[in-house]
């Protein structure tokens, strides 16, 4: 959800988050989603009733123009738990619409292989997100929405955020 923000907030200052299907991104022939019984939040022994901190969180750092439709957005991937994530990689994928993953609808897809991220650590990346005109003009007409869902796979689980942002 910290990501899904944030990158909510990446294409807000930009013309409006239209990542993925032609031109932009990297196309993604498998993305991985986690369900219920692997995305691996663990137990607190407490019957549930805690509140449990994500095994990863995101921070935006920066977001700098690079173009009308281009930002270059460095982020920091956080390791939040007490062991060492290894074989980490970060799949993103935008769409327009609020609530929609229709395939038709990607406006930018990107894969990051990130490696071992250290429990408690964290590892700074800075990520081109370039949207043509017309996957801009795709969000326009989406009243500005977009969703945004993000997996990160690691060796040991997997995890998949999706959140919905109107950001133009």
């Amino acid at each position: 959800m910290v990501l899904a923000v944030c990158l909510g907030a990446v294409f807000y200052y930009g013309v409006g988050p239209a990542p993925g299907g032609t031109g932009s991104g990297e196309e993604l022939s498998d993305f991985p989603t986690a369900t219920p019984s692997d995305s691996g939040s663990g137990n607190d022994g407490a019957g549930g009733a805690a509140t449990e901190t994500p095994p990863f969180s995101l921070t935006i750092n920066n977001i700098k123009e690079c173009g009308q439709t281009c930002r270059d957005v460095t982020t920091t991937l956080h390791n939040n738990q007490d062991e060492t994530a290894t074989g980490t990689t970060v799949y993103t994928r935008i769409f327009a619409g609020e609530d929609n993953t229709a395939e038709d609808d990607i406006v930018w897809e990107g894969k990051k292989e990130v490696g071992t991220v250290e429990a408690g650590g964290s590892r700074t990346a800075t990520e081109r997100i370039d949207l043509s005109l017309q996957e801009a003009w795709k969000i326009d007409r989406q009243n500005g929405w977009i969703t945004i869902v993000m997996t990160i796979e690691t060796d040991e689980r997997t995890v998949t955020f999706q959140n919905s942002e109107q950001v133009a």
